[in-house]
């Protein structure tokens, strides 16, 4: 199958190119390469460089290509940054989405959307399923919601099927370490305890007085593998079945900040100073996902989502870089 995948140059869609040509599909990436990377994106790979925002840009590669299907990463994804400018990922997270699906009427009708679990908010029922109610507390999970209702009904007025993949955590690296995790400015609690011990700095823990065992955030981590995969299982559901859906991806287990931090010392062998600071706005205390409906309509297998293999292969992927 020839494929669109926007945010290709990312750390995510990088994992998803690499996937598809494993699988025997062409990928096509769309870029703005604002925070993706060129070098990232295979020779072989054709590669717009763009932004979604950009109407007649999105209607010319259309022109230019017959497409099977879209997979969507591009998007504005810092939670903390949305809530400064909110405009920037209403923007970009929705109206470069609308620009896509407008270029797709008539041309292509499979679509799977990278959403987020943080479309949940603070969950009243831990593990969360996909029914449970949506009370995002922040911009960016707003947007996603947002857009999640848009493909609903341009699936009702224009029959371009969708799927939802309602991520949890995102970590992990190529198991041989050749490929992984590079923010300029990096949040994520993995990296960021790999870089501080790498650069002998102390690590900044925010919150340790939240209703959990020990003080601190409990979170579901999915290997960056095993969301590939399951973007492949989606593409083939909607081949098969050509109907909507929504699905949480995530290993369906949590761990707290404190039991992370730990296994990245047990992992790379060294001490970790850290820094406590106040709860961040918005941090929900617990939040992991019920992944049973994507097991069983998608066959979803999230192998290499233990805490161990996804700190090894990042500790890998950052001790090169």
């Amino acid at each position: 199958m020839k494929i669109l995948v926007t945010g290709g140059a990312g750390y995510i869609g990088s994992f998803m190119v690499k996937r598809l040509i494993e699988n025997g599909d062409e990928p096509i990436v769309l870029d703005s390469l604002e925070v993706g990377h060129r070098e990232v994106v295979p020779q072989e790979v054709k590669l717009y460089e763009g932004n979604l925002l950009d109407k007649e840009f999105v209607k010319k590669i259309f022109s230019e290509n017959k497409f099977d299907a879209v997979i969507h990463f591009a998007a504005y994804a810092l939670a903390g940054e949305s809530m400064e400018k909110p405009e920037k990922y209403f923007e970009n997270n929705i109206q470069g989405g609308l620009n896509l699906l407008d270029a797709m009427k008539g041309k292509t009708s499979h679509f799977v959307f990278s959403s987020t679990c943080s479309i949940y908010g603070t969950p009243k029922k831990i593990p969360v399923s996909e029914d449970e109610s949506k009370k995002p507390e922040s911009v960016y999970g707003q947007s996603k919601l947002m857009f999640e209702k848009v493909l609903f009904w341009y699936d009702k007025i224009y029959n371009i099927k969708h799927i939802n993949l309602r991520y949890f955590n995102a970590a992990g690296a190529a198991l041989d370490g050749s490929m992984g995790e590079n923010h300029e400015a990096e949040t994520h609690i993995i990296p960021n305890a790999i870089i501080a011990i790498l650069e002998n700095k102390p690590f900044t823990l925010f919150g340790k007085d939240y209703p959990t065992p020990d003080g601190t955030c409990i979170r579901d981590y999915i290997h960056v593998l095993d969301l590939a995969e399951a973007h492949l299982q989606a593409l083939s559901y909607l081949k098969d079945k050509n109907t909507s859906d929504s699905f949480n991806l995530g290993a369906g287990k949590g761990y707290s900040n404190l039991g992370v931090l730990e296994m990245v010392k047990k992992v790379s062998e060294k001490d970790l100073q850290i820094a406590y600071k106040d709860r961040r706005f918005g941090d929900p205390p617990q939040i992991f996902a019920d992944n049973t409906k994507a097991k069983n309509i998608l066959g979803f297998n999230p192998i290499n989502s233990d805490l161990k293999t996804i700190i090894e292969s990042a500790w890998k992927w950052h001790s090169k870089i």
